[in-house]
């Protein structure tokens, strides 16, 4: 990865900032200036991406993002050459020029290991970390005949392979076969006519002479250190850092225009979600907690975490708002989809409109109806993906542990999800659905909604998705990005009480009691005491840069972190929306009837003021609701 000294420019004098992020079909340019002593976002300009025909040179649409810049700050950037740095003036040029990229695909990777569940899952972590998209995990036990294999390693055609497998010193034989198998492929890369395709080993040293003879003549095989070099080890940075080197080397020398664009920056070019993952790590460190994110997309849904210290990516690569809309509906089924409506729409209507928005991908909701309808959507990618991240966000599988009578019910033995709704401090959303919405409680909903947080839990979203220009300028200027992340990235929306029922007690024993109540010492002076019972949901505001300290007493059968039954004192964080106390259960207990499910939805929007409310009293007239 791109460290800190890249640039000839010391850190103190780095006074103006030129970041893009050339997307799959947006490129994105922000300017950053110091100003009264502390970093800002000043302007940002965007244009289409033009890395495919008639153009297929991606630099232009870095030269009109960057020439919108310029226009709206009144300085000049540009010359024949590229970015203008060092910065000659106030006005001509910046000291720094910075660059992500997802454009042509992003970087695609196969990864292959011995055992599916240890080697294999744990190259697929390496991957998803480094911001690539894993088309396929091949391993020996993953049930496909060797031809099979090797079939699809020739029509998959990726951008280079993850090879791990075995623990220093074991035995070298399974690697082996894994290694004939892709010389048996003889795969050719995605970009690039007579470039050999690269080829990472992370597996038992003693393969390595094997391996080098097997592939190192047709192949460009780079040897780093075993990623399990022992059962309980995973080690992955050397892996992901040859990863990015092999990208910026290969993937990004082929791409259309990438030899000049590189040319131009000051540090390595990183793939956008990497450098997310890297600017979600941050926040983890910067606000001393354990951290969700996600990025929903057109065709993909990134989900990022941080539990304990470890850092997790996932990729749900047919999950997303617009090409891969019908894939949603597909997985979650129509059922799962109405479910969060409060109002009827018929099988054939939605079907309709759903894929109405896959063949018009960039078109948006041109009604209160529409968007109900692509919220409901997303907050069903949005658990999709979540249920996806939790299988692959997880302890090392394999580990022989010894067992005393305690552990017999401790839940995380190994191989268990390192995700913990309980302690989770943060939930940072990003991507239109969510960084977009016409109103910031609607985001707020549907990340409590998706994800389904316990206890207290913090909920934001990335304003203008900058989080790919903080993450690669983090690399450089760590200071920099964090000032501009906290005031000009980070729209906060508040805080979510939400008490958890006492696990194995029925829905029926939980209507009719208290979940929680809540006194609160307002920035004011002034108390205020709310109690939510079972099914209701409660909207507080309290704005951005306040807090009150409260006093949160769960009821009898309800949990907020301490325990059954016991109080918590908190401090909770104001925001754009407020103090949202969720009433309920885990998971959202729902009515299994529709008409009693709408009206128990409309409860919850009328709460929240979540719609116009005029505007949705249109739908219940006409008779399309209860």
């Amino acid at each position: 990865m791109p460290t800190e000294g890249v640039t000839k420019i010391p850190k103190d004098q780095m006074e103006t900032i030129i970041a893009t992020d050339c997307g799959s079909t947006t490129t994105k340019a922000i300017l950053i200036e110091k100003r009264d002593g502390e970093y800002r976002l000043v302007v940002r300009g965007e244009a289409p991406t033009t890395v495919e025909a008639p153009f297929e040179d991606v630099t232009m649409g870095v030269r009109n993002a960057v020439t919108e810049v310029e226009e709206l700050s009144g300085k000049t950037f540009l010359e024949a050459e590229g970015i203008i740095t060092p910065r000659e003036s106030d006005t001509r040029g910046a000291d720094i020029y910075l660059s992500t990229s997802s454009a042509g695909g992003g970087l695609q990777m196969m990864v292959a290991g011995v055992v599916k569940t240890m080697t294999a899952e744990s190259a697929e972590r390496a991957a998803l970390g480094a911001g690539a998209i894993v088309m396929d995990a091949i391993s020996v036990d993953d049930g496909r005949m060797p031809h099979q294999k090797i079939s699809r390693i020739r029509q998959l055609r990726p951008d280079m392979i993850l090879l791990s497998g075995g623990v220093d010193g074991g035995t070298i034989t399974h690697v082996s076969q894994i290694a004939e198998l892709i010389a048996a492929a003889d795969p050719r890369p995605r970009l690039g006519i007579g470039f050999r395709l690269p080829v990472i080993f992370a597996g038992n040293k003693d393969a390595r002479g094997h391996v080098n003879q097997t592939l190192g003549e047709m192949l460009d095989l780079r040897i780093v250190d075993n990623i399990r070099p022992v059962l309980e080890e995973e080690v992955l940075e050397p892996a992901r850092e040859e990863i990015h080197n092999l990208f910026m080397e290969h993937v990004m020398a082929q791409a259309p225009g990438y030899n000049k664009l590189m040319e131009w920056t000051d540090a390595p070019i990183m793939p956008t979600p990497g450098a997310v993952g890297l600017g979600i790590q941050n926040v983890a460190k910067q606000y001393k907690m354990e951290v969700i994110g996600v990025d929903i997309g057109g065709a993909t849904t990134d989900i990022f975490s941080v539990f304990a210290g470890t850092f997790n990516r996932t990729v749900s690569a047919n999950l997303g708002m617009s090409y891969s809309i019908c894939n949603v509906l597909l997985e979650t089924g129509l059922d799962n989809i109405s479910r969060w409506l409060p109002m009827n729409v018929s099988e054939e209507d939605l079907r309709s409109r759903i894929r109405n928005k896959m063949i018009r991908p960039t078109t948006i909701p041109q009604s209160l109806e529409d968007l109900v309808i692509e919220q409901a959507l997303a907050r069903e990618a949005l658990r999709l993906a979540f249920e996806h991240h939790k299988t692959l966000a997880t302890g090392l599988k394999g580990i022989r542990q010894a067992r005393d009578m305690g552990d017999t019910f401790d839940q995380k033995m190994s191989g268990g999800s390192l995700v913990n709704m309980m302690t989770l401090g943060m939930v940072l959303g990003s991507g239109g659905v969510l960084s977009h919405a016409p109103r910031r409680v609607q985001s707020a909903l549907m990340m409590l909604d998706a994800f389904q947080p316990h206890g207290i839990t913090r909920l934001a979203v990335d304003s203008i998705f900058m989080m790919p220009q903080l993450g690669v300028l983090a690399t450089v200027h760590p200071e920099a990005s964090a000032e501009v992340f906290d005031r000009d990235c980070l729209v906060r929306l508040g805080s979510s009480v939400s008490p958890v029922p006492q696990e194995g007690v029925k829905v029926d024993n939980l209507r009719g009691t208290t979940a929680a109540k809540v006194t609160m010492a307002m920035p004011d002076g002034t108390e205020r005491v709310e109690t939510v019972e079972f099914g209701e949901i409660k909207l507080i505001e309290l704005e951005e840069g306040q807090v009150a300290q409260a006093h949160i007493e769960p009821g009898r059968r309800w949990d907020v972190g301490e325990g059954v039954g016991r109080p918590v004192d908190a401090e909770l964080e104001g925001g754009v929306v407020g103090i949202i106390i969720d009433g309920r259960g885990r998971p959202v207990v729902l009515e299994p009837e529709a008409a009693d499910r709408q009206k128990q939805i409309a409860g919850w929007i009328e709460s929240l003021d979540l719609y116009p409310a005029d505007a949705l009293a249109k739908y219940i007239s006409e008779g399309q609701a209860v």
